[in-house]
């Protein structure tokens, strides 16, 4: 095995492998050629070579998203590393372990106008973990302060500090962080053997005890309890705790499609249910305990109502972080959501806090089914018959913006999982993000988004490590559809160049140049046409683009609060 002969090259390598960081991601750069060299070299570690730096980034992001343990992203120096930032952010908001590792300039070539060179010091500062300034072996800088063997003997155990107590942070807190490796020249000069041997420092989370029984007290108590779940993991609540809460006739579960969670008697689709309440039902409504857990809440709607209605009791259940989304948080419980609500659910409380909302929820769940019924062929109809078709078992990597909004309104298959990135919610990385996680996903990975969240990371496709079974499904309704149904003044030049950006590219040539089977539909006819065969074995991956009309779907969608109030 031929390694780079750099020592801080080799410490990192060997660091991320006793650190078992196995997935390294790596962008093309002549800075970053040690560490290239290096784990490409090495059996110990699943490499891929992705050119474009933002897709890189997203990639990774998907691979540990799906693994729940750090990935590394490699890049060379200079404005590379600027374009992991959207996906660092992600990271950051979502809690994804994330280990950008950058090759930088040595320090003394920085500042004076060399070719590829920004300050890369703290250039993530707002959205990491932790950041490791790595320092250069004494022998190719310019310290003349010290001898060369006393200089590498302490550079090299800051250096090794640093590099643990970074990938440590990514693994216990679960998100980015930056180590940050500068190299002198000679890059290319390989050797047989590891010169350095670096000392794995195991960092082991403690977290204190936390007592549940004021809380059991205060929700014993209470006769109006909702539970909010956001973004989460499939399988993260046992099966018997669901059971427990769907019993008990005080608590209203409302899911997002992004919560992964599943059962009858819970409140899915929650726009569905209280976008056409008024404000007395909103009192109604208003809860006693608000209890929260996951990530970023998508509907506007529930955000609204609680920032008014306020509960007594805003409590959110999370290990790390608690946001204060309605203004009203006033209690942190740092456990993990599972082990809290096994507590909670030992007894039951009367009340007909569940049974009222119950016969809300069949009601306008009656009313949605009617109104689709005999709908003309819009958004909304391709969202109904897109889950209808897709296979039991299989992950929905969704995209922002109107895709994740149009998903909430339909109760969703439970066999299905679904991965959205709402930490920023950004229509950037969705495709990208979605090919990293089929790369390791258990299940099929099917890859839904919008046409302009397609376009902006079509980059995504010049990847050569895309499984045969991974779809794409394009909704391409000629713009931004989603500021047709926000306020402000429609179908005029400057909203629709400004604001909808409409546009008439289709996703056909780039399917063609990146080897995709390409499949289009115009119509509720050719849109059955297609599924009854989209979904099986391929050669190759699939891309479906639906073509909808523009100046129909707000209208559809406005229209259809009103007929389920």
């Amino acid at each position: 095995m031929r390694i780079p002969k750099i020592p801080l090259a080799q410490t990192v390598i060997k660091l991320c492998e006793l650190k078992q960081i196995k997935h390294i991601v790596i962008s093309p750069g002549s800075r970053n050629a040690p560490l290239t060299i290096g784990f490409t070299n090495h059996p110990y570690f699943k490499c891929y070579s992705i050119v474009d730096e933002r897709c890189a980034a997203f990639f990774a992001l998907g691979i540990a998203q799906q693994l729940q343990e750090p990935v590394a992203v490699v890049c060379t120096s200079g404005s590379a590393l600027l374009n992991y930032y959207p996906a660092v952010a992600e990271a950051y908001y979502s809690d994804i372990p994330l280990v950008v590792l950058s090759a930088d300039r040595p320090k003394h070539l920085i500042g004076i106008g060399d070719g590829q060179t920004i300050n890369q010091k703290g250039v993530y500062k707002n959205h990491i973990l932790f950041e490791a300034n790595l320092n250069e072996d004494s022998n190719t800088a310019y310290d003349a302060t010290l001898k060369i063997e006393t200089a590498n003997n302490e550079i090299q155990e800051q250096n090794e500090i640093a590099i643990n107590k970074a990938i440590n942070i990514a693994w216990i807190q679960k998100g980015p962080v930056h180590i940050n490796v500068p190299f002198n020249e000679p890059l290319y000069t390989l050797v047989d053997n590891f010169s350095v041997s670096p000392k794995n420092f195991e960092n082991k989370p403690c977290n204190a005890p936390v007592s549940f029984e004021h809380y059991k007290n205060v929700w014993m108590s209470s006769k109006k309890k909702m539970i909010l779940v956001g973004v989460n993991a499939p399988n993260s609540i046992e099966q018997y705790v669901l059971e427990q809460l769907a019993e008990d006739p005080s608590v209203l579960v409302f899911t997002e499609t992004t919560s992964n969670l599943h059962h009858s008697s819970f409140f899915p689709s929650i726009d569905k249910i209280i976008g056409p309440l008024e404000p007395s039902d909103f009192e109604e409504l208003q809860p006693e305990i608000l209890l929260t857990f996951g990530g970023l809440i998508v509907s506007k709607k529930i955000k609204a109502f609680l920032r008014t209605y306020k509960p007594k009791h805003h409590w959110h259940v999370d290990e790390k972080k608690a946001n204060d989304t309605f203004f009203c948080l006033d209690q942190h419980i740092k456990s993990s959501p599972n082990s809290f609500l096994k507590e909670m659910v030992q007894q039951y409380t009367e009340s007909s806090y569940k049974s009222f909302w119950t016969k809300i929820k069949s009601y306008r769940f009656k009313k949605h089914k009617n109104y689709l019924e005999n709908l003309a062929f819009s958004d909304f109809v391709a969202f109904k018959l897109l889950l209808e078709a897709i296979p039991n078992n299989t992950q929905i990597q969704c995209a922002n913006s109107s895709t994740i909004r149009y998903l909430q309104l339909f109760d969703l298959n439970p066999t299905l999982s679904l991965f959205c990135n709402r930490g920023t919610s950004g229509i950037d990385g969705s495709t990208s993000t979605a090919i990293g996680a089929s790369v390791v996903a258990n299940d099929p990975v099917v890859c839904i988004t919008g046409d302009l969240s397609f376009l902006y990371d079509s980059n995504a496709l010049w990847n050569t490590h895309i499984p045969s079974n991974f779809k794409i499904i394009v909704i391409n309704n000629g713009g931004g559809g989603i500021f047709r149904i926000l306020p402000g003044h429609k179908n005029t030049d400057n909203f629709d160049t400004y604001f909808e950006t409409q546009h008439q590219h289709t996703a056909e040539n780039l399917c063609k140049m990146y080897r995709f089977d390409y499949v289009s539909a115009s119509s509720e006819a050719s849109l059955k046409a297609s599924l009854a065969h989209f979904f099986k074995e391929s050669s190759q991956p699939r891309l479906l683009e639906i073509f909808t009309p523009t100046q129909l779907n707000d209208v559809v969608l406005l229209n259809y609060f009103k007929a389920i109030k």
